[in-house]
């Protein structure tokens, strides 16, 4: 529920973007300021896992999730009811980009915070298949997302769009939010941080200790993260402005594709999670990268023969990252001990994502503008993957591996904990 809060805000704000445009920066520079509203959420979110991330480890999972989802819900819903540029003048997208900011520093602990606690929380057998559902979450905040603002303008005439319906998708984050506050006050704390939290001989986390001590699990982390959100932010974000400017499809032919594409990703989630309980997490991570860096130029290529060639190209790459996505809440927070594990988490994979995955997009927009070399995109994920299978080969197996204690987990190795745990 909280992931699909955070995303179901970017899905209604990438939809609305031009009643946003028009409502907050009229004139001949609205589109950038628009843009900037969306940008400015990820450079927040390194900040944001650098605080939240060691109070939840300091503090308890369950407190700073609980926290953070209020935030991520009230920025969103408070957009919902700013005065316009009309009524307000600047104030109006000075009052838009600081509610951005609150969102994106809350993000910035939500999506370690949330893998941690299901890492920790989850049968070690069973890891990798309940860790997929966060990802089924992100996807269905932003498909849902997209799906109320669709909603909202078959219903509504253009003018009562461009007056208030824009506003109601934001509105809506409200309940969704409650919801998910509601179901996590409601779980217990991890009780695999709560059997460190009790031990007073047990070492206590802080950023100078992860940056000290745990270099290795954070270039691991960081690297992986670029391979992941360079295909990400490329094959689901970019992918629409690239099929209908750069290779002409229909404006309704790529929203279909790209709804179906992304249910079909949903569905295969789980499945996703539950083989890598089963083969690991290594082999599944090692498959998608390969296959991606090999295929990714074929199938962009592919795509430029047609609507039918498009949607192969599409599916063909959307399956290879499926082993990718549907272990990150599995395979991530393994990679450090309890301790530092929502620290280390959130801040690695914030800094990687603000770098490498919200700018990917512009990235692949400004290389094609500027040169017209078409098959940047493919050639931009094939980079990405190298320095992920450079990571890969650092990253260790955590399969079945107990989560507890403060050494780092393996494969066959016992946790070190305290006589009286």
């Amino acid at each position: 529920m909280g992931n699909a809060t955070e995303w179901y805000d970017y899905g209604v704000y990438a939809a609305t973007a031009g009643y946003l445009t028009d409502a907050f920066f009229p004139g001949h520079l609205g589109t950038l300021g628009t843009l900037l509203g969306f940008a400015i959420s990820f450079l927040l979110r390194p900040l944001g896992g650098m605080v939240w991330g060691p109070l939840g480890d300091r503090v308890g999972r369950k407190a700073v999730l609980a926290t953070t989802i209020l935030l991520m819900a009230a920025a969103t819903g408070l957009i919902g009811v700013l005065p316009t540029h009309a009524s307000a003048g600047v104030w109006a997208p000075i009052l838009l980009i600081t509610l951005r900011v609150v969102q994106g520093f809350s993000t910035g602990g939500e999506y370690g915070g949330a893998a941690t606690y299901i890492a920790e929380s989850a049968q070690r057998e069973r890891r990798g298949f309940f860790g997929s559902f966060l990802e089924f979450g992100t996807l269905a905040g932003f498909v849902g997302g997209s799906a109320v603002v669709l909603l909202c303008q078959v219903l509504l005439s253009d003018h009562a769009m461009d007056t208030y319906g824009w506003r109601i998708p934001f509105l809506l984050a409200v309940p969704l939010g409650l919801i998910g506050w509601y179901l996590r006050v409601r779980l217990s704390e991890s009780p695999i941080f709560t059997e460190v939290a009790q031990d007073d001989n047990q070492p206590t986390g802080s950023l100078l200790t992860l940056v000290r001590d745990y270099h290795r699990e954070l270039l691991t982390l960081g690297g992986l993260v670029v391979a992941l959100n360079v295909v990400n932010y490329t094959l689901l974000a970019y992918q629409p402005t690239y099929l209908n400017k750069t290779i002409g499809l229909s404006d309704t032919t790529t929203t279909a594709m790209m709804l179906i594409g992304q249910l079909v990703i949903m569905l295969l989630l789980p499945l996703g999670g539950g083989l890598s309980d089963r083969i690991g997490r290594r082999p599944m991570w090692l498959v998608s990268l390969i296959g991606l860096a090999v295929l990714a130029v074929p199938m962009y290529w592919l795509m430029g023969q047609g609507t039918g060639w498009a949607i192969l190209g599409f599916v063909v790459l959307g399956v290879l990252y499926v082993p990718q996505l549907s272990t990150i809440s599995a395979t991530f927070p393994a990679i450090f001990p309890t301790h530092v594990r929502y620290a280390g988490m959130a801040l690695a994979y914030n800094v990687s994502t603000a770098a490498f995955g919200g700018t990917a997009p512009l990235v692949n927009e400004a290389v094609i503008d500027r040169t017209g070399w078409t098959l940047f995109p493919a050639f931009y994920t094939v980079g990405a993957c190298v320095v992920g299978i450079v990571a890969w080969l650092y990253l260790r197996e955590t399969v079945g591996a107990s989560l507890r204690g403060t050494t780092v987990p393996r494969t066959g190795e016992i946790p070190a904990v305290s006589p009286a745990s």
